[in-house]
């Protein structure tokens, strides 16, 4: 099969583990293991079933209303009106492209568009019916350039095997999947707070069975309730169970629960109730798993979430909380930094160990001259002398260090010798006066501490 790839700049595919469309019926699945999605010979208990099939032309497409309803003002629109309360639409147009419709579902959970340049004339009715307004102009445009442009290499290649390629970043920003999520988004935090008479509806938990009574406003599709301290977040489990191993573990268990249960009405929500946290943190790590990025983030929540991160199984999170924290770690003391690097040693947190670990080895005089700098050595372990167990290898100068975490000392001694020793001739005696040095800081730190012990 031959492509035809045009070119965009590069983009970072949002949410691609929800990328869970499946497609019976023609050999082909499209799957994404963080979802867990089986086979579709597989156990549908292995994953979340998708909540609405579309059938075109005898075949299937699974979807989510969620994120259809994020992506098209017509499909929400169905979703509120004439499909509200339908799980399968069968539709019969016969200008009704599977093979359009199934890419343009593909591109609303991937924001990558992938079509044969045959069918891209019929993708353009669903666009304009769909009101995909931008993504429409970029294929009409596209449509009459294939009309008129000569590829010498494929000019005996048939168009159905030729492949149209778009990224979602050639869309305006308001347009790509992780700004209509964030719509989705404010409109549930908006329906999670105790309104209608709801303030007491936290306590009114049915026994044993993990649900809560609270209406489904159709504005949001919610279909779980997570709980939190005092409040209750309306959520969906696509998204929950495809950005985080955890929750996906979670309602796996909770579905199996109620698998059969007729207590379960349409003005119930299942609930999940988490513990050993606050309400603005949980706020900020749903806002990540539906945009997958923070716009801002007090300091003072940074460990909050940096555990929860863990306990969530959302390691990239810890970079997201990095990149917003960088702009204020360039203007904390250097008291302060102290204990940024600690902290990030702690979690693992790659990107503010980094940075910490570079601007001590930059200005280590002036760090050595604080009192909590010299502190802070006393509970780290003591660097390896012998450079055969060090935990990071000497490297040349200017060259790429080791990535793996290791001994905090012996890592800001290999930062120190990229800028002080310039030449490889320079190293060991380098080596050797930054070892002095922190033996001399050592044992002033030691000192400090027995006389602060004196002290009444």
């Amino acid at each position: 099969m031959s492509l035809v790839v045009f070119e965009t700049p590069k983009y970072q595919v949002f949410l691609v583990q929800i990328n869970v469309i499946c497609i019976h019926g023609v050999g082909l699945n499209i799957y994404h293991n963080r979802v867990g999605i089986s086979s579709t010979q597989g156990s549908s208990g292995d994953y979340f079933p998708p909540d609405v099939t579309f059938i075109v032309q005898g075949r299937p497409i699974e979807a989510h209303r969620v994120i259809l309803s994020a992506r098209s003002p017509f499909f929400k629109k169905k979703f509120e009106t004439d499909w509200k309360h339908r799980s399968e639409v069968r539709l019969s147009r016969e200008k009704l492209s599977y093979p359009a419709l199934y890419s343009l579902i593909h591109f609303f959970y991937s924001d990558r568009l992938e079509i044969a340049v045959d069918d891209m004339e019929d993708l353009v009715r669903i666009c304009k019916v769909c009101k995909c307004e931008s993504l429409q102009k970029i294929v009409e445009k596209e449509v009459i350039h294939q009309k008129y442009a000569e590829y010498k290499a494929l000019r005996d290649v048939d168009n159905s095997q030729k492949r149209y390629v778009l990224q979602g970043l050639s869309l305006p920003e308001e347009d790509r999947l992780p700004a209509a999520l964030r719509r989705i988004l404010l409109t549930a935090l908006a329906n999670s707070t105790h309104e209608n008479g709801q303030a007491d509806g936290i306590d009114k938990l049915v026994s044993g069975m993990g649900i809560m009574h609270i209406a489904k406003p159709v504005d949001d599709l919610a279909d779980v309730c997570v709980r939190v301290d005092t409040k209750v977040f309306r959520c969906h489990q696509v998204i929950l169970a495809s950005r985080s191993e955890y929750f996906k573990a979670r309602l796996s268990r909770m579905k199996d629960f109620h698998e059969g249960k007729d207590e379960l009405s349409v003005d119930f929500l299942p609930c999940l109730e988490e513990h050993d946290l606050s309400m603005d943190a949980f706020e900020k790590v749903v806002e990540y798993m539906y945009t997958d990025g923070l716009e801002k983030i007090d300091p003072d929540q940074a460990e909050e979430m940096f555990d929860v991160a863990s306990r969530y199984l959302l390691f990239p999170l810890k970079r997201a909380v990095a990149d917003v924290l960088l702009p204020h770690l360039e203007i904390v003391s250097p008291e302060e930094l102290c204990h940024w690097l600690i902290l990030a040693d702690m979690y693992a947190v790659v990107k503010i160990r980094e940075y910490c670990l570079d601007t001590i080895a930059c200005n280590f005089e002036t760090f050595a001259d604080t009192k909590e700098f010299r502190a802070m050595l006393l509970t780290l372990p003591p660097p390896s002398g012998d450079s055969s167990l060090r935990t990071t290898v000497p490297s040349v100068p200017g060259s790429s260090l080791n990535t793996d975490q290791g001994n905090l000392l012996d890592d800001l001694r290999e930062k120190w010798l990229e800028i002080e020793a310039a030449e490889l001739d320079q190293r060991d005696e380098s080596a050797l006066q930054f070892d002095h040095r922190l033996k001399m800081l050592l044992h002033v730190a030691e000192q400090e501490n027995s006389d602060a012990q004196k002290e009444p």
